[in-house]
C-alpha cells in the first residue's frame, strides 16, 4: 500500500556537485527496506520484485539534506550473453564456476521529482568505488565486473558518461534463461564496467575471499 513516506516530494534541481557529498546506504531491513520497496514499486517502470540470491540495495541521499534521491539494486548477472562472454573470453565451464564475479545493476531509479544534472553518472561512479567492499563484507568476496542491460527505449547515456563499455545487444532471451526456454524478450544493450584495470584477465580468477589482496581499479 502506498504511504505518505513514498509520496511525491518537492522538486530537487541543480547539479550533482551542489548536493555533495552523496551517500550510499545499504538497505537490509526495517523502515529503509519498506521505503526502498515502495519507491521502486511506485516509480520504476519495471516495478518491484523480491530480489533472489545475493543482492545489494542502496538508497542514495544528498549529504546536505539527507533527502533520498535514488534507489539501486545490484543482483545476479545474466546467465549467458554472447557479447559479454566473448569479451571476457571464458569457456562455458569457467562461466558456470565464476559467474558470481559479476554483479548486475538490475534497478536504477532516480526519483521522478529529482532533476539534477550529472547525478546518474555520479551515482554509478560512487557505486563502483563502494560496492566491492560492501559485497565483500556481506558475502565474502569482491566482484570483478559490473554489468547492466539497458532497454531499447533508453540510450544508456548515464552509463556511457560513467565510462561503462558498450559490448553489443542481447539475443532476446531472459537474463536467467539457463535452459533457452524464454523467447520473445526485448533485445537490450549490454554495458560493463571492470573493477580492475585488466578486468578481462581477472575475470578468469576465482572469487577473492575476505582479507585477500589485489590491485583494484576502484574501492
Amino acid at each position: 500500500m502506498p504511504t505518505e513516506n513514498g509520496a511525491e516530494q518537492e522538486p530537487v534541481t541543480g547539479s550533482a556537485g551542489e548536493l555533495a557529498p552523496l551517500t550510499l546506504t545499504v538497505v537490509r531491513s526495517g523502515p529503509e527496506n519498506a521505503l526502498w520497496n515502495e519507491f521502486v514499486a511506485r516509480y520504476h517502470y519495471l516495478g518491484y520484485k523480491v530480489p533472489v540470491g545475493a543482492n545489494l540495495r542502496y538508497l542514495v541521499r544528498s549529504g546536505s539534506a539527507k533527502q533520498v534521491l535514488a534507489c539501486l539494486l545490484w543482483s545476479r548477472p545474466a546467465w549467458k550473453m554472447a557479447a559479454r562472454d566473448n569479451w571476457i573470453g571464458w569457456t562455458d565451464e569457467e562461466r558456470a564456476r565464476k559467474l558470481q564475479l559479476i554483479v548486475n545493476n538490475s534497478r536504477f531509479l532516480i526519483l521522478p521529482w529529482v532533476r539534477v544534472r550529472y547525478l546518474a553518472s555520479t551515482i554509478l561512479s560512487l557505486c563502483a568505488r563502494q560496492l566491492p567492499a560492501d559485497r565483500e563484507r556481506l558475502y565474502g568476496y569482491r566482484p570483478l565486473l559490473l554489468e547492466t542491460l539497458v532497454d531499447a527505449q533508453f540510450r544508456g547515456t548515464s552509463y556511457q558518461a560513467a565510462n561503462w563499455t558498450y559490448l553489443g545487444e542481447t539475443r532476446g532471451r531472459g537474463r536467467m534463461d539457463q535452459h533457452h526456454e524464454a523467447h520473445g524478450c526485448a533485445v537490450k544493450r549490454i554495458y560493463v564496467y571492470p573493477l580492475w584495470r585488466d578486468g578481462q584477465h581477472h575475470s578468469h580468477k576465482t572469487p577473492r575471499r575476505a582479507g585477500s589482496r589485489g590491485e583494484r581499479r576502484n574501492g
